[in-house]
């Protein structure tokens, strides 16, 4: 066995959090409304909204696809926000099952890339956006802790079946 964490093994870490969160939220609706104030969004729906779009617009950056532009990104209600990880998630798998995909070359062009900055690449980006989804589900599960409604989120990635 090698000892490094795969590309595959994240986007299972990344479907557990986001499956937990679907269903958390589901069964809790009044969280949606709490007040975020991270990188704009106003409350938890939009802050789930973010995650899940940008998992989308990198997916499909990713995978040369047309990228959905943000204003048509739905903003609620949370089936249709999940339907943006659902298809991310697609184009993530789709990406990793295709043997012609070059890893390591600095090929990833996103249009708010500082110019002064190399190219990704592909392994860099999805690692990017697939953490970037964790990191922001501790901050929801923060959001939610101190909004007074305690998730008992295990998101680490300790406690995923992920990767052993």
């Amino acid at each position: 066995m090698i000892p490094a964490i795969t590309l595959d093994e994240l986007v299972t870490w990344n479907c557990q959090s986001a499956d937990w969160w679907k269903a958390h939220l589901d069964s809790n609706p009044a969280l949606l409304v709490l007040p975020c104030g991270i990188g704009g969004n106003i409350d938890v729906q939009a802050f789930v909204r973010h995650i899940w779009g940008a998992e989308l617009v990198w997916s499909q950056i990713l995978a040369g696809l047309p990228v959905t532009d943000y204003d048509v990104w739905p903003k609620g209600p949370m089936n249709s926000l999940f339907d943006l990880h659902l298809a991310a998630v697609e184009n993530f798998r789709a990406l990793l099952g295709n043997p012609n995909t070059r890893w390591d070359e600095r090929s990833v062009h996103y249009p708010w890339r500082p110019p002064e900055l190399p190219m990704p690449t592909p392994r860099k980006a999805l690692a990017h956006v697939l953490f970037h989804s964790q990191r922001h589900w501790a901050q929801v599960a923060t959001l939610v802790r101190t909004g007074g409604f305690p998730s008992g989120f295990k998101g680490d990635l300790l406690f995923s079946s992920a990767l052993v």
